[in-house]
């Protein structure tokens, strides 16, 4: 709930920006200069315009929100009592991912729990692979092959969609393994919707419920800045709060997968939009244009894979903001009457986000035009400045610190922005101009990084080298009211730097070192010595490892080079026996903890799959949820710097031992 006080220092940062941005468009553009000169002014001023109603437009939904007290409750929703659960189908939709990835979301789907035993699982495959044939019989699901698929993701969903004919549907796709309390944290969502439609005149229908998109492997930029313990992962701040804000209003987005939908709401949208890369956008809004409502929620209930190759994120990223582009222009989001004013505002925002790309280089420029090259793009003194820019700079950013959720702060988004800004910009102002791309291309999962991912780096390091440069030129040889005279100037060239500094150290990667993802799990077992049992609990699980401690022995009770067994407990006390070879035994405060590399996961296929269960079955807890506000961009900055010059120092110290073992080899 946001206090009347707050509401009133919310608005007089809106009129205060209001002031200054009439101010910009009328007193500060410099039309006696050259023409491309006032043509980046006015698209200075224009990306400023944008930049603010984007932000406004969030805080009015948080206003809104509040006002009309439209918060939800949607996380441990019950069974409505004497209700029978409906029938449900699940589809998991693959194109070429690998069968391993595959059978561990095909094992999760078939260990969801649910009261009513209708649930039918359905592998969409428009490989029309033998191996994922023989997956679905191996697991007992419905395979849906489908070969010469034109028309991508949605063709695969809309063949298997003709086999299906539950009133419920849950989409994952082959790399989001879903949590086993999936279909019990949405399902009754539906039933309440259904309950108070029957009880109560004019109350939407529920169209979707989409859970947040979540992922168990850091992303490139918690990784390759070492913060997997300090910031969330990027995608967080989307799922778990704006489209949160969205459901609040009744028009969350959904977001392609761990979504569960009413059939009947797909059906009257016209089954998955063909003629867009992003079909789950344009799906939601579809379905809301039909009259449904979308909800999301809080909590994760599925997680996949997020790409680690910078190659890879970009593609996607590209993906996504032609289709979001391509998806508004399709549906008309602007004019478009069947769209009511929230639900034009969500698609607005979202149009505009892909936007702010470009506002982002734009920003990045304009100070190096006037502090390098002497061409001001905006025609104002310090004092007025002073006046008109900082109280409702310095206000607006207050309102976003203290009106924002602890997913993520401001200066981490810019610098967000600033590493995909390169590589947006253009496609976006393609698919504007309606040159598109319409063939779907999946995301690689399983690639990371490589030195080829070093040409990235390139235009980040021109930008890098400009500020710079212009840092130093502007304030060289100035003294006491010159220097205060071109702080403004000055303010922003630093923070440029910082950005761009980041965005060096994420597109220089990170030696990745793991085969496979730990997850913090502690699960209860235990391990025999000789005639003795020691209960031991798992620190953290891989696909392929084991770090145990055992709490109530102090004492080494194995060596690294033995092999062992672990008997680990299941799910609902499922027994399971592991095998494997103590790899590492390290002491850590007064506690042995143990690493084995494991040569089976169980005696037999079902404890494989229960061993996978207990690894996947939920959010994997060596990641952060939430940003550490203690650490600040300059702990962040200077902590890569140290680890990075480690790093070098270790490297060097590697070759130059192994060419003085060349030398005196000779």
């Amino acid at each position: 709930m946001i206090s009347s006080k707050k509401k009133i220092a919310y608005l007089f940062a809106c009129t205060l920006t209001l002031l200054y941005l009439l101010w910009r468009v009328f007193f500060t553009i410099p039309w006696h200069t050259s023409f491309w000169l006032v043509a980046f002014a006015l698209l200075l001023v224009l990306c400023e315009i944008i930049s603010n109603i984007t932000a406004y437009i969030v805080i009015f939904f948080r206003l809104r929100v509040s006002k009309k007290q439209l918060s939800q409750n949607l996380e441990d929703v019950p069974y409505p009592v004497n209700e029978t659960a409906p029938a449900v189908d699940v589809v998991i939709v693959t194109h070429d991912e690998p069968i391993d990835l595959l059978q561990k979301t095909v094992n999760a789907a078939k260990k969801m729990h649910y009261p009513n035993q209708q649930v039918t699982i359905c592998l969409a495959d428009d490989g029309n692979r033998p191996e994922v044939s023989q997956l679905a019989a191996n697991y007992g699901v419905t395979y849906a092959g489908f070969e010469n698929n034109h028309e991508a993701k949605s063709g695969n969903i809309n063949h298997a969609l003709e086999q299906l004919s539950a009133p419920l549907l849950a989409i994952f796709d082959a790399d989001m393994i879903p949590y086993s309390g999936f279909l019990n944290a949405t399902v009754p969502i539906f039933m309440q919707n259904w309950q108070t439609q029957h009880e109560t005149e004019n109350v939407p229908r529920l169209g979707f419920v989409q859970t947040p998109q979540s992922f168990y492997n850091a992303d490139i930029f918690q990784f390759n800045l070492f913060s997997e313990n300090i910031v969330p992962n990027e995608q967080d701040y989307f799922s778990r709060d704006i489209n949160v804000l969205n459901s609040a209003n009744g028009a969350a987005i959904f977001t392609g997968s761990n979504t569960l939908f009413l059939r009947e709401a797909v059906d009257a949208a016209g089954g998955f939009p063909t003629d867009t890369v992003t079909e789950d956008f344009e799906l939601g809004g579809l379905i809301n244009a039909a009259g449904y409502v979308s909800y999301s929620t809080q909590t994760p209930q599925a997680s996949g894979v997020t790409p680690l190759d910078i190659k890879g994120v970009i593609k996607q990223r590209r993906r996504w903001a032609r289709g979001v582009i391509q998806s508004c222009q399709n549906m008309h989001v602007f004019t478009n009457r069947k769209f009511n004013f929230v639900n034009k505002l969500v698609f607005i925002n979202s149009y505009f986000y892909w936007w702010s790309f470009l506002r982002r280089l734009v920003f990045i420029i304009a100070p190096i035009l006037f502090a390098l090259f002497n061409q001001p793009v905006v025609l104002a003194n310090f004092w007025l400045l002073m006046c008109f820019w900082a109280p409702g700079y310095f206000m607006q950013h207050w309102v976003l610190g203290d009106a924002a959720g602890p997913i993520r702060n401001e200066r981490w988004g810019e610098v967000q922005e600033t590493f995909f800004a390169p590589f947006i910009v253009m496609p976006v102002i393609l698919e504007t101009l309606r040159i598109k791309q319409k063939k779907f291309t999946v995301t690689e999962k399983e690639s990371t990084y490589s030195w080829r991912d070093r040409i990235y780096m390139v235009p980040f390091l021109i930008l890098w080298l400009l500020t710079l440069a212009a840092l130093i030129k502007f304030n060289y040889g100035k003294f006491g009211s010159e220097i205060l005279m071109g702080s403004v100037i000055t303010f922003w060239l630093l923070t440029h730097f910082v950005n761009l500094t980041f965005c060096l150290f994420i597109a220089s990667g990170r030696p990745f070192l793991r085969n496979a993802e730990r997850f913090g799990r502690q699960v209860k077992g235990q391990l025999e010595v000789g005639r003795l049992v020691v209960p031991l609990e798992t620190v953290d699980m891989a696909d392929h490892g084991v770090k145990f401690i055992t709490p109530t022995m102090k004492s080494k009770v194995v060596e690294a080079g033995q092999h062992i067994a672990l008997d680990l407990t299941g799910t609902d006390g499922v027994p399971i026996q592991v095998h494997g070879l103590v790899v590492r035994v390290i002491e850590l405060k007064g506690q042995f903890n143990y690493a084995v590399r494991l040569t089976d996961t169980g005696r037999n296929v079902d404890e494989q799959n229960e061993y996978l269960h207990l690894i996947y079955d939920g959010f994997n807890g060596t990641l952060s949820v939430e940003q550490d506000r203690w650490i600040t961009p300059l702990d962040e900055l200077w902590m890569n710097i140290a680890l990075r010059f480690e790093q070098w120092q270790k490297s060097f110290n590697r070759r130059h031992e192994t060419l003085k073992q060349r030398g005196s080899s000779k």
